[in-house]
């Protein structure tokens, strides 16, 4: 792990679910979230193999970008495609995945992403959280289609709708990214449970307050709002 990259991690399964579909990752410079669905025993799997099929594919690797992190995420939908196959009673499971990866010199940062978990950046001096993902989600179309509002959006009846998961389709189309690092950068991974329950604003208030574990706290903060799904959170800050 480089020594400019500090990093924070939390996850708790909320106040209502009985398991934790999450899963997160954290090894060399590569960081992971992940929100498995298709009922708790299959979307802990999906979840799972997410993780542990991108920390074998990018484990070790002295040079990494977008494109290897995207083969890796292709590499894991074959796997849980299969599982599924070998495992017809876990029809319809699947896992969001988003990946960030920070160059050793922390001078670039790559992504690459599929479903509605998230990736911020919070650039040192800024009021506002840059959102580096698009979700992909049903009514995440409709905002963007002007149909409804970002409000409405979060009480919409089938906003847990993914339009993309992994595991979930054969021709999966990943997106990616990458961007130059500043000193000061944060980076919040975070799967829906955490937005649920705070807005872009409130989130950037509480990083910018200097906690001295913001995962955590951010996860309680959730929890206190009502936490009614898992919440997993990595936020990577180059000091």
């Amino acid at each position: 792990m480089n020594k400019l990259q500090q990093v924070y991690k939390a996850t708790d399964v909320g106040l209502v679910r009985r398991g934790n579909e999450d899963n997160f990752a954290v090894f060399d410079t590569v960081y992971v979230v992940a929100d498995g669905m298709g009922g708790e025993a299959a979307g802990e799997v999906a979840s799972q193999m997410l993780v542990d099929t991108v920390r074998q594919e990018l484990s070790g690797q002295g040079e990494l970008d977008a494109g290897v992190m995207q083969s890796a995420i292709l590499k894991a939908n074959q796997a849980i495609r299969q599982y599924v196959w070998d495992h017809p009673s876990c029809e319809g499971m699947g896992t969001t995945a988003t990946i960030l990866h920070i160059t050793p010199d922390d001078r670039h940062a790559f992504w690459a992403h599929v479903g509605d978990s998230r990736l911020y950046l919070l650039r040192a001096g800024q009021e506002q959280l840059e959102q580096l993902t698009q979700d992909h989600s049903y009514v995440e179309d409709l905002v963007r289609e002007g149909s409804i509002t970002r409000e409405e959006a979060k009480h919409h009846p089938q906003r847990n709708m993914l339009t993309r998961a992994v595991g979930a389709m054969e021709n999966l189309v990943v997106d990616t990214g990458e961007l130059t690092v500043e000193q000061g950068d944060m980076f919040l991974l975070a799967t829906d449970g955490l937005m649920k329950h705070m807005t872009d604003e409130e989130i950037a208030r509480l990083l910018r307050q200097g906690e001295a574990d913001p995962a955590q706290s951010l996860v309680q903060t959730a929890l206190n709002a009502g936490g009614r799904d898992n919440v997993t959170v990595v936020v990577v800050s180059l000091t």
